[in-house]
């Protein structure tokens, strides 16, 4: 049967290393498959996957429609207005609705952290995968950036990668962190003191609010988005005075990290994070980490899907011995 990664994909951190090489060499696969004149295979045809976004979302919810239609299965995209949650139901209720049209699989992103988990527990037919949630974990998006700087550095072992940002807020954080601890990898972050709270420490992470400091050396940088959203909670003064201290420059990284390549999660703001010469340049991985989501989120929904009828309540923890 091979490693199972199953019976849901809720979070990094319950991966091992096995289990994350697992789903990137599946992913590499399907990088070829995009490749293609006619990008699709018949892998899932028959299988019903439900795209629960109850939080607004482009990227990451376009992926997953891509992703399961290019393996030939039946999609249903369930926005937040389109659900009977925006007329009172509760989100329990609206899944196991949904449930009981059997589904193999239902991607959920939604504003609460541990929502996904929350749902992943009451079902016992569905396999749930967590597209984002609060601010815990986005896996899938930790996975294909893992599988974009494995295609450039070769290899996840012992590299250095830098996050610059938001940290606070970014659940990609959380969950790229989990799997590069994986591999004996070096995280630091590059933040103001204010997005940096003591328990950050906990994550096993270096912190320091000097840019040129936090990136040296580094194999890869990170660039976080810093919400306008979230101005008014004052974390920072304004957008000007962040750039002045933290914008992602060709000029810093030659001096600090000449070999660095450079990643952000959509959508970035040119100028207030990096600047164009960055985010167009050699360095850049932004189109590759685009690319990647439809293949790494084929690969996850593939091995879900496949595994789901002989091995669904299995616990993934030893995947060697099934779970048992």
């Amino acid at each position: 049967m091979g490693i199972v990664v199953g019976p849901h994909l809720l979070s990094t951190k319950e991966l091992n290393k096995e289990q994350c090489d697992y789903i990137l060499d599946t992913a590499q696969n399907f990088v070829e498959v995009s490749e293609r004149q006619i990008k699709k295979v018949p892998t899932l045809r028959g299988r019903t996957i439900i795209n629960l976004f109850l939080e607004a979302s482009t990227r990451t919810r376009t992926s997953f429609e891509i992703a399961a239609k290019r393996l030939s299965a039946d999609s249903i995209n369930i926005g937040a207005k389109d659900s009977s949650v925006s007329k009172g139901e509760t989100l329990i209720d609206t899944v196991y609705t949904l449930q009981s049209m059997k589904p193999e699989i239902i991607v959920m992103r939604h504003e609460a952290s541990g929502a996904a988990h929350f749902v992943a527990s009451h079902l016992e037919h569905s396999v749930v995968v967590n597209a984002g949630d609060g601010l815990h974990e986005h896996p899938t998006q930790a996975l294909l950036d893992a599988l974009s700087l494995r295609q450039r550095l070769g290899s996840l072992d012992g590299i250095k990668l830098t996050f610059v940002g938001d940290v606070l807020r970014s659940r990609g954080f959380r969950s790229l962190t989990y799997l590069l601890q994986k591999y004996g990898a070096t995280v630091t972050v590059v933040a103001p003191p204010t997005l940096t709270p003591p328990e950050m420490k906990k994550l096993g992470v270096n912190i320091t609010c000097n840019l040129a400091e936090g990136i040296e050396g580094a194999d890869a940088i990170y660039s976080l988005r810093m919400k306008h959203e979230y101005l008014a909670d004052q974390f920072v003064p304004d957008l000007d005075e962040y750039c002045k201290r933290f914008l992602i420059t060709e000029k810093i990284i030659q001096r600090c990290a000449p070999k660095a390549l450079v990643l952000a999660m959509g959508p970035f703001v040119r100028g207030t994070e990096l600047t164009s010469e960055i985010a167009d340049g050699p360095r850049s991985l932004v189109s590759t980490q685009v690319t990647n989501g439809v293949a790494t989120r084929m690969a996850v929904l593939y091995l879900l899907a496949t595994q789901h009828a002989t091995r669904f309540c299995k616990n993934i923890e030893d995947p060697q011995e099934g779970g048992q």
